[in-house]
């Protein structure tokens, strides 16, 4: 199963089938479509999806799970945002200035 255009030539739509949580041997599943779906929305979720190496439809379920999640995922803070981003890239290690005597204040007589 997978994503679908509403027309033959028109893919301003996005058909999704999204599993309900439940058991297994009675499983229901929702429908959704999204009409009127910019190229550009479209094009961006094809490209994510890749990224992630998912299908477009899995990858709109997993989108809209985690809108609507009551956990939040994702930093808590500036330092998680930080080290979530440039973590992977490995750290430096910077060499300090030595320092010197402090300078006089200004006169202002």
């Amino acid at each position: 199963m997978g994503l679908m255009c509403v027309k033959q030539y028109d893919c301003s739509a996005i058909v999704a089938t999204i599993r309900l949580p439940g058991d297994l041997e009675d499983t229901k599943m929702a429908s959704i479509t999204i009409r009127n779906l910019d190229d550009e929305v479209k094009t961006r979720l094809r490209v994510r999806a890749a990224e992630h190496h998912r299908s477009m439809e899995e990858e709109a379920r997993v989108i809209l799970r985690e809108a609507v999640s009551d956990k939040k995922s994702g930093p808590r803070n500036l330092v998680e945002f930080t080290r979530e981003c440039f973590g992977p890239l490995g750290g430096v290690e910077l060499e300090l200035p030595a320092r010197g005597p402090m300078r006089e204040p200004p006169d202002f007589t």
